[in-house]
């Protein structure tokens, strides 16, 4: 049996997927399967996937289109090792990765349940170092901290496998940051440890948040809040940011007076948080007026 289990989901990467692979199969740590979970593909993923004459690949496909979190789960539920980690199709591993983080597993308490690492986002010419050095803590008992945003990349994971017993796998459900979802079911029975260090890379191609995709990340927070609203609801300020974050998004994408109604709850949840009344005052003179107030305010921080 293999001692990691490493899950890549692909939909149409036939022109990507090569390199994930080839930086898996290149780690300096070699007790491992790789699962490759074709999700429906309709281009050569099949082909470039089989392309690799080597058998710790393993192919699997789905009939049809699942999205990436039913990709995972069923390289998940066919996994062996004892430990799992998830790549992307579009991302690389540094060669050391599997190999510190199952060194940090094997110092670590019994506790631990999951090890991730920093990685470098690379978009264009800029190269950021994620997680900021401003996110505290990073380790530990972290539940608190991830209610407040993700800071664990995906594929800088590596988790026991007994965590998906105890916490569940990724909600299908839903639309958007169902691993930021995961980590927060996952921080809850187990501490995390982390390694400051980068040891896989993230292409990122920049751009504004569409319109559907703004949609469907205010009708996720709607969820998440729904899930974990008896621990959220302990941080009055946490509590008024995911109203005021569901509020902007929907005024911003034509639903003024349901994003209103949350800009409404913000204030009343924390009334000293400047931002949400601002924007529950500004979402008072319409549409219109919110859109160009918004546009103003970034055209501003980009000139700083």
């Amino acid at each position: 049996m293999p001692k990691v289990s490493v899950i890549i989901p692909a939909y149409n990467r036939a022109h990507l997927i090569g390199r994930a692979i080839r930086s898996v199969l290149n780690q300096t740590y070699q007790d491992f399967e790789l699962i490759v979970v074709d999700d429906g593909s309709t281009d050569n993923t099949e082909e470039v996937v089989r392309s690799f004459n080597d058998n710790k690949v393993i192919y699997i496909k789905h009939e049809r289109n699942k999205g990436a979190p039913a990709a995972r789960n069923t390289g998940i539920r066919a996994a062996r090792g004892e430990y799992v980690a998830f790549q992307d199709s579009d991302d690389e591993w540094l060669p050391e990765k599997l190999g510190k983080q199952i060194k940090a597993f094997k110092t670590a308490s019994t506790e631990v349940g999951l090890v991730y690492t920093g990685f470098w986002r690379i978009e264009g010419d800029k190269r950021t170092f994620v997680p900021s050095p401003n996110i505290t803590p990073k380790e530990g008992a972290i539940h608190d901290a991830l209610l407040k945003g993700n800071f664990v990349g995906t594929p800088n994971t590596l988790v026991k496998k007994e965590c998906f017993e105890k916490a569940g796998m990724f909600d299908e459900k839903l639309p958007m940051l169902e691993d930021w979802e995961l980590w927060i079911r996952i921080s809850k029975c187990y501490c995390f440890k982390y390694i400051d260090e980068a040891l896989a890379i993230s292409y990122y191609n920049p751009g504004s948040l569409n319109k559907p995709r703004s949609l469907m990340e205010a009708q996720t927070l709607k969820l998440m809040l729904d899930k974990h609203f008896e621990d959220i609801k302990r941080n009055r300020g946490l509590l008024a940011s995911y109203y005021r974050r569901i509020g902007h998004l929907l005024c911003l994408n034509g639903q003024i007076a349901q994003g209103r109604g949350y800009l409404k709850k913000a204030v009343m949840t924390y009334p000293i948080d400047v931002k949400s009344f601002l924007l529950a005052l500004i979402s008072l003179f319409g549409q219109r007026s919110y859109n160009k107030a918004i546009q103003g305010y970034k055209r501003i921080i980009r000139c700083c």
